[in-house]
């Protein structure tokens, strides 16, 4: 236990995280050169594509300092604030973490809002500047601003280069002699937090946990206390670039267990393992629960996947514990589900895991948030879908979700990103310069107005510079109404949002023009309108595709091709009376994009 350091590498996106994991485990050799290839713990298609961490990733490292050998457990964890979730669980199994700033960058909002994370539960930070190597990189600078930002002082601070592997062994000396080991009682009762989990198609759900007190063994009965499930520890074993079976496992380890567990809801994170035969009575205190942030519909394509759908959906959520849903079924697309999101980046991964690694083919609705409406009779409604909006005539207001916004940009961009703030109506409570080039920006802004776009915008106005980082504070009284989109009079319910009043008529007229550019023509006109509950606001035609059936009328008398024409015409009308308008998949997701 004494030789063991558990520690995770927090940083924004992009500082260099997953590189850095690559250079620590070749400086151990915990991978020959032949095996090694970038991003080596970034194991998804997905994360390889896009170049970023999705899942947290756990790896052990044995590293030989005079004579001793070290056992460290490495988390790499992402960036992006969608999955600040996995960040949270990754500390909690932690005694340390690697604090990497990007020695050209400087500080930005994800890395002091993952620092707060760290500091909550008490990690011993290890501040490291990376990227010494690029020309624009202004180390002293950045020592000042981490010197500001944690209080250490400037001889803690690692200089290291990645990419080129400058400063690693620096890295190595530091965690064994700055990280705590684990603290705990080997020879007390067994308690084992679970921080990840995943479905493995052949031997069931493996689960990743870390030992606080007691130790385990291969074959012993051990119990999920959430569940009061029992199970045999069928293997148990170290989490290496394989897995590596082991006999024993005792406190401040960090491994796996596979018991067989074939059903998806049997396993919940931040659950405790204890052993049947001496079992402790408390269960370590585990995560908060998630809150999500985004609401959306994921039907099948074809109704007949339904029930395949759940289980696949079970199966990611082992995978991804901050994906909820719950089922609902709508009008124009059956049954289907109710999933809660981290944010737009989120439901997007969700929806490529589903196609890939389950093959399941999917539509989603217009996302959006929950509100809260208040009647007359003083009843309190959650609205997570906006089918669910109750009559406005029984309404006494709606509530909407507000989020305290971070952001950090050049001086040059402050004017730029105050009025895209205001724009999607955000108050600004707080403006710091942090150095004489760079700002930080405080808003209040409803969480609607921050889901499509807002993160891209913020990027193109600030050149790439600017970071953002937000957290949920309250829910306060907007002006809210329900848009509609009709298809030839008929409610196109996936298409409906909660829409604030200012906003409704332009937003009503740019979905009917960008759904007119959308749906095919058909052998009828098809009217596009959007309207709040009863008036119109918009209207755009989809003009049929007309046949010339005058051609072969040549010459002579008119009525001739009158007759023709006003037989088409009644062909047409009876068409549009059994004809059903197809709505490509596209339509659904362009919603998102209005402003392109």
């Amino acid at each position: 236990m004494l030789n063991i350091r558990n520690f995770c590498i927090i940083a924004h996106i992009d500082h260099g995280k997953s590189t850095l994991a690559d250079r620590l485990l070749q400086a151990t050799n915990s991978i020959s050169e032949r095996e090694f290839k970038n991003q080596m713990l970034d194991d998804m298609d997905l994360e390889k594509e896009r170049g970023i961490t999705i899942k947290s990733k756990a790896i052990q490292m044995k590293f030989h300092r005079n004579n001793i050998e070290y056992t460290l457990n490495l988390i790499d964890t992402p960036g992006h604030v969608d999955f600040s979730y996995e960040v949270s669980r990754s500390i909690a199994a932690c005694e340390g973490a690697l604090l990497i700033v990007d020695a050209a960058q400087g500080i930005q909002a994800q890395t002091i809002s993952n620092l707060y994370l760290a500091l909550d539960n008490n990690l011993e930070i290890l501040p490291i500047i990376n990227k010494i190597d690029l020309p624009s990189a202004e180390p002293e600078v950045v020592k000042d601003q981490i010197v500001d930002l944690i209080g250490c002082s400037k001889d803690e601070i690692l200089e290291v280069s990645a990419k080129t592997g400058q400063g690693i062994d620096k890295i190595l000396d530091s965690v064994i002699d700055r990280i705590p080991h684990p603290k705990g009682d080997s020879e007390s009762q067994l308690q084992a937090m679970i921080f990840d989990s995943v479905y493995n198609p052949f031997r069931g759900i493996e689960a990743y946990f870390k030992i606080f007190n007691g130790k385990i063994q291969k074959g012993d009965k051990v119990k999920f206390i959430a569940t009061g499930k029992e199970y045999f520890a069928e293997e148990i074993g170290v989490l290496k670039i394989n897995q590596e079976p082991k006999k024993t496992l005792s406190t401040g380890e960090v491994g796996y267990i596979i018991s067989g567990i074939k059903n998806a809801n049997e396993v919940k994170v931040g659950d405790t393992i204890t052993s049947t035969n001496n079992p402790s009575k408390d269960a370590i205190l585990g995560f908060e629960d998630v809150k999500p942030m985004v609401f959306a519909g994921i039907y099948p394509v074809d109704t007949d996947d339904y029930e395949e759908l759940r289980v696949s959906m079970e199966k990611l959520q082992l995978n991804d514990a901050s994906l909820t849903f719950s089922p609902e079924s709508s009008v124009a697309l059956g049954f289907g589900f109710r999933c809660g999101f981290l944010g737009m980046l989120h439901m997007e991964i969700i929806q490529e895991r589903l196609e890939r690694e389950f093959e399941m083919n999917v539509i989603t609705t217009v996302p959006n948030v929950s509100y809260f409406a208040h009647n007359k009779k003083g009843d309190k409604i959650i609205i997570n879908n906006p089918s669910d909006y109750p009559d406005p005539s029984t309404l006494d207001y709606v509530e909407e979700p507000y989020i305290n916004a971070q952001i950090i940009t050049k001086a040059d961009f402050v004017g730029p990103v105050m009025n895209l703030c205001i724009e999607k109506r955000g108050v600004l409570k707080n403006q710091v310069y942090l150095t004489t080039d760079r700002v930080e920006l405080t808003f209040d802004i409803p969480l609607s107005e921050i889901v499509f776009d807002f993160y891209d915008k913020l990027k193109s106005i600030s050149k790439g510079y600017a970071s953002f980082d937000y957290h949920p504070i309250d829910y306060r009284i907007s002006n809210l109404s329900k848009l509609d989109i009709l298809l030839n009079g008929d409610h196109v319910d996936a298409l409906s949002a909660l829409v604030h009043k200012d906003n409704s008529f332009t937003l009503g007229k740019k979905l009917c023009q960008k759904l007119k550019s959308l749906i095919p023509r058909q052998q009828f006109d098809i009217a596009i309108q959007s309207a709040i509950g009863s008036k119109i606001i918009s209207r755009e035609t989809v003009k049929a595709v007309r046949k010339d059936v005058t051609a072969k009328c040549y010459g002579g008398d008119i009525t001739r091709k009158r007759k023709l024409l006003e037989k088409q015409k009644k062909g047409k009308k009876r068409m549009k009376q059994v004809g059903n308008v197809e709505i490509p998949q596209n339509a659904f997701l362009s919603v998102l994009k209005l402003n392109d």
